[in-house]
Order: structure tokens, then sequence, then C-alpha cells
């Protein structure tokens, strides 16, 4: 139906980049010029995090920091790595209220996660209701529910929940990180059933030092979870 529409829509109005304004072909996507800011993850990287490596490896090799520590999750997909142009895009959608932008970054996070289809469970990482109420919706729903819509997976928006509001992470160490999210993040009882031998696809807007991620994980895991997959539209990256 909405394909149908697509003529009457473009000439009512005519697709612009979200970015920078100039006239694109379609409305959901970005300009040349734009598109070129945004850098996506390739190989070489790390199999179960996807950390660059700077040379190449052999496949299958994982990085320093999880062949020390394993971390729970069973992988990561991210759509891009953070830079200039998906920071406008991030900040646009959580902070600009452009919720128009989910499904085109919801998209990209899709074909990172390709494995995604009709038999997983997608869950977006919960935000505390003084914040939802704050901001009007939660950036990481939008895009959870874009992602199961084009990987016909089925969606759970309240599986997890935010017990208590958190300050915010940037600055903080790993340790005072772990500290302010201990009994933060927890599994719904009414879900809690319906995970159980499930696989996930764990959804959020920014994976920075993935202690958020770390904390819904084992919440998940915890709840029985078969295998949680973290999603993300921009992977922070610290190159040094």
């Amino acid at each position: 139906m909405i394909e149908a529409l697509s003529p009457v829509i473009d000439a009512v109005f005519p697709p612009r980049c979200p970015l920078c304004g100039d006239a694109i072909a379609s409305q959901q996507g970005l300009c040349g010029d734009c598109f070129a800011e945004i850098e996506v993850p390739g190989e070489p990287c790390c199999a179960l995090c996807q950390w660059p490596f700077e040379i190449e490896q052999a496949e299958g090799s994982l990085c320093g920091v999880c062949l020390q520590s394993l971390p729970r999750h069973d992988g990561i997909a991210a759509a891009t790595l953070y830079g200039e142009g998906s920071r406008k895009l991030i900040l646009a959608l959580k902070h600009g209220g452009r919720i128009a932008l989910a499904p085109m970054m919801a998209r990209m996070i899709a074909r990172q996660a390709a494995v995604v289809d009709a038999g997983w469970l997608v869950v977006p990482v919960p935000l505390h209701r003084w914040r939802i109420w704050r901001r009007g919706y939660n950036q990481a729903a939008l895009l959870a529910r874009a992602v199961a819509e084009v990987s016909d997976a089925e969606l759970c928006v309240d599986a997890l929940v935010r017990r208590k509001a958190t300050p915010m992470l940037g600055g903080l160490g790993r340790a005072a990180r772990r500290r302010a999210l201990s009994g933060a993040i927890e599994v719904s009882p009414q879900r809690r059933a319906g995970l159980k031998g499930r696989n996930l696809l764990l959804v959020d807007d920014v994976l920075t030092s993935g202690a958020t991620s770390e904390a819904c994980v084992s919440a998940l895991k915890r709840a029985g979870a078969a295998r949680v997959m973290v999603g993300c539209f921009a992977r922070v990256v610290d190159r040094a």
C-alpha cells in the first residue's frame, strides 16, 4: 500500500536527505555526500564483538578483550562505527524528535544482523519511565520495532524494564558503570517464561562501553535465553 502511494507522497513531500536537506531519490535514504560520512564495519574484525583489526587476521580470530574475558553476549551487529555522520543521525532520532529516521537506521542494523529471522525475538534496551516521560519515546524501542518488521522477527518491547534511574555513564570508569547499573535492569516477570530457550537480538542506538548491554544480556541469560546478540546503529571504537 505504501509503495503504491510513493509517487503521490514524493510529489507532495519531495524526498530530502535528513542530514543536509539536499534532494534524494527516495524518502528513506541519504545523499551521496552524507552517506560518505557513514563508516560501515567490515573485515577484518573480531569474530565475536566486531572490534576492527588493524591488520589481517585468521578467520574466526578474537580480539584481546574477548580472549581475556569472553563476553556474555553472542555477537555484536553494528550498522556503523560512531562518527560525525552516525552521530548526526542518532542525535536527530534521540533528541530531535526525528522518529521517521528509525526505519532507515533499523534496515542498516538488520543488514549486519542477517542471521535474525522469524525464529528470533527482538528486544530493546529499556529506558527508565522518567526519561520516557521527558523524551516522549524510547529510541531503542523504535529501532527494535523496525528491525523486527524488516527481519520478520517477533518483537517484545517490554521484555526488559529499568527499575531505577541511572546517571549518564559517560566519563565513568568500568567499575563505576557497573555500580550505577547494579539492579537497574531486570526481565519483566510477565515476559520471563517467553524468553526461555529463545534467540534474542538486543537493540540499542549506540554501543559505547558495553556496560548497559552487558547488564541487559546478563538479565536475559539469567531468564533462560539461549542466545543474545547485540544490534546497534553505531559502535564507538577508540582507535587509540
